[in-house]
């Protein structure tokens, strides 16, 4: 895990914090999930944390459009003592690998990626997962800034678009957990 968020801020990326990780590995251990889409590789630091929640002959598949991140991330998932097998690790843009996935045969989705796509992944999401799955966004206190009136910038703007419109759906049952930078966590009904 040290070697994956040293990585991580080498190649400038925020990795997911220790007490986003561990609600991420929580909601796959309670859902018991066997299949976990991960929108977002980076380095592999929240792909460990799903691992450690998942069951034993889960499968992880992680999305991400730089090929060196998942190289990093293979290697990460290797010496941590994940069999191969354990990932599918995807190269492209989720909302073109997306749509490839089955229906209904995900357990979980996590989603770290930029907030002007969280719509689109909130949608694919609600096809990709079974009745009971979970949905789980990275990111949703926007830096601290969801709770000022007065932040209007594009990012915190999308952030509270979506919060709103899955707390107002009739597909889901969410919570706003205040860990790390926020994770809204949702599950399907």
């Amino acid at each position: 895990m040290r070697t994956a968020r040293s990585l991580a801020h080498e190649v400038g990326l925020d990795a997911v914090t220790p007490g986003a990780g561990a609600a991420l590995r929580l909601l796959a251990a309670a859902g018991n999930a066997r299949a976990v889409v991960e929108i977002g590789t980076g380095t592999g630091v929240s792909g460990l944390w799903l691992l450690r929640g998942m069951r034993a002959d889960g499968v992880l598949t992680t999305i991400d459009v730089e090929v060196e991140h998942q190289r990093i991330a293979r290697r990460i998932f290797s010496e941590a003592g994940f069999a191969a097998g354990r990932t599918r690790i995807i190269t492209g843009r989720a909302l073109d690998v997306l749509p490839r996935l089955a229906d209904g045969a995900y357990d979980l989705v996590f989603v770290d990626a930029e907030a002007t796509g969280f719509h689109a992944c909130v949608e694919a999401a609600l096809r990709l997962l079974r009745p009971g799955g979970v949905l789980a966004l990275n990111g949703m206190l926007a830096g601290g800034r969801i709770g000022d009136p007065a932040a209007r910038d594009a990012e915190t703007v999308t952030v509270r678009e979506t919060i709103k419109a899955v707390r107002e759906s009739e597909h889901w049952i969410p919570a706003l957990l205040p860990v790390g930078n926020g994770v809204l966590a949702a599950v399907k009904c």
